[in-house]
């Protein structure tokens, strides 16, 4: 089973920073290891608003030093990039063929102007294997955010 790792874009970021954020990224794959074992590891960067990091355990797992070293590196992008990466309130949806992002304290207000609605796509970036990628997509009444929505 391969092991993931989300991380929601703060803002939208020009294409010289995102080719750059992603030249980082592969990089940082390439040269990763766990207790001297090369992992092997993807890097990708969703809609340029997800950053996903895969590791393919069956050929070597991720341990505690070398997801360290995942958090170190992520950390140096938000800084570098003048992003935020590790904030776990920030929310993506579907609109249309793009993604948003918004803080999770901007749902109900995006409920109540209809700007979203109970079908709306949300992503679930708490995902941790990569089959539940087949349901990332959920729609936001699935989700922890249907709190927001609002009884007509």
């Amino acid at each position: 089973m391969n092991r993931i790792w989300t991380y929601i874009i703060s803002k939208p970021l020009s294409e010289a920073n995102l080719d750059a954020l992603n030249n980082l990224g592969q990089d940082f794959v390439s040269k990763w290891i766990a207790h001297t074992q090369k992992l092997a590891a993807e890097f990708e960067i969703l809609n340029g608003r997800i950053v996903v990091v895969k590791v393919l355990e069956n050929i070597a797992n991720a341990s505690g030093c070398s997801i360290d070293k995942l958090l170190h590196f992520i950390k140096d992008c938000e800084s570098r990039f003048e992003i935020e990466l590790l904030n776990r309130l920030l929310v993506v949806y579907k609109n249309g063929d793009t993604m948003e992002v918004v803080h999770a304290s901007q749902i109900q207000n995006l409920v109540l102007s209809g700007t979203i609605h109970e079908n709306t796509i949300i992503y679930n970036t708490a995902i941790s294997k990569e089959d539940e990628f087949k349901t990332w997509e959920q729609p936001l009444k699935d989700t922890w955010l249907s709190k927001y929505l609002t009884k007509a």
